[in-house]
C-alpha cells in the first residue's frame, strides 16, 4: 500500500465535505489539536507545533471554502428569486429552434 500525503488530503477534505460525517471530522479535528496525544508531541519545539499547524490549516482552509461556496449559493437563489429581469418564469418562455427556408 502506498502512502501519499495528497490521497491523505483528498480523504479528509471529501469526508469534511459528507454532511453525514461532519461533525465528527471537526470534532475530530478539534480534540486532536487540543489533545496531548498525536502525531508528534508538542513537547518537541518545533516538530509538535508543525503537525497541529498543518491540520489547523487544512481544516480552516476547507471550512472557510465550504462557508463561501454556502453563501454563495444562497445568494444566487435569493438574487434570482428577486431579480426584475427574472419576472418572467422558465414556464413562460418558449423555445423555438430555427429552420431555414428555401
Amino acid at each position: 500500500m502506498k502512502f501519499s500525503i495528497s490521497s491523505l488530503y483528498t480523504w479528509y477534505r471529501d469526508l469534511l465535505r459528507n454532511p453525514k460525517y461532519r461533525l465528527w471530522i471537526v470534532a475530530g479535528t478539534l480534540l486532536y489539536l487540543i489533545s496531548p496525544f498525536d502525531v508528534s508531541p508538542d513537547v518537541f519545539p518545533i516538530l509538535g507545533q508543525i503537525d497541529d499547524g498543518i491540520i489547523l490549516t487544512l481544516f480552516l482552509t476547507e471550512v472557510s471554502s465550504m462557508v463561501i461556496e454556502s453563501f454563495k449559493a444562497r445568494r444566487e437563489n435569493t438574487k434570482g428569486e428577486n431579480s426584475p429581469a427574472n419576472s418572467t418564469s422558465e414556464k413562460d418562455t418558449i423555445d423555438v429552434d430555427a429552420v431555414s427556408v428555401e
